[in-house]
């Protein structure tokens, strides 16, 4: 459960992605974390992906390290990209937080602050995310950030390996231009 019965829910803040994250990265493609992902990424592929990271930004989108506001612990990643679904222009987003951090509702506040990240962005309308069908806590992270669930959809994830996906959909306020 991303957030259990009782506690309130995790206050967090997002910090631009950072040379020194390739750690958070590391941590994050451990087995239990790329359960639902296609599996650990080689150390290149790591690499690759953390400088990719670091050089995303503007209307392409922005990655974070997602802190708790309390403590300033890094308890996780986060961000969003642009992409074309649909023939439309979105964003799409994704997220990992720590398993030590699970169950407190990070991903929750992590998911509605970068919610308003996108939507200052001013240039696209909408932005989804695509967990599998079966990964219950992702899904249920994106029912409480109030994303609206477009149905089922086929999705690449990593690049060529089919998988089957719940299409999760939050407006953001229309394009500004």
């Amino acid at each position: 459960m991303e957030n259990s019965p009782g506690r309130t829910p995790a206050a967090v803040r997002l910090r631009p992605w950072s040379p020194d994250d390739l750690w958070l990265l590391r941590r994050t493609n451990a087995p239990e974390m790329t359960e639902h992902l296609g599996g650990p990424e080689s150390e290149q592929a790591l690499l690759d992906r953390h400088a990719r990271y670091q050089r995303i930004g503007g209307d392409d989108g922005r990655m974070y390290a997602v802190l708790l506001e309390e403590t300033g612990e890094v308890a996780g990643s986060i961000g969003f990209w642009g992409i074309t679904w649909q023939d439309e222009p979105v964003f799409e987003t994704g997220w990992g937080v720590l398993p030590e951090f699970q169950g407190r509702g990070v991903a929750v506040a992590a998911a509605r602050a970068v919610t308003a990240q996108a939507a200052a962005q001013g240039t696209r309308r909408r932005l989804h995310a695509f967990p599998k069908v079966r990964h219950t806590a992702s899904n249920a992270v994106c029912r409480k950030a109030g994303f609206a669930l477009m149905g089922e959809c086929d999705f690449e994830y990593p690049k060529g390996n089919p998988i089957r996906c719940n299409d999760w959909r939050t407006e953001l306020d229309a394009p500004r231009g």
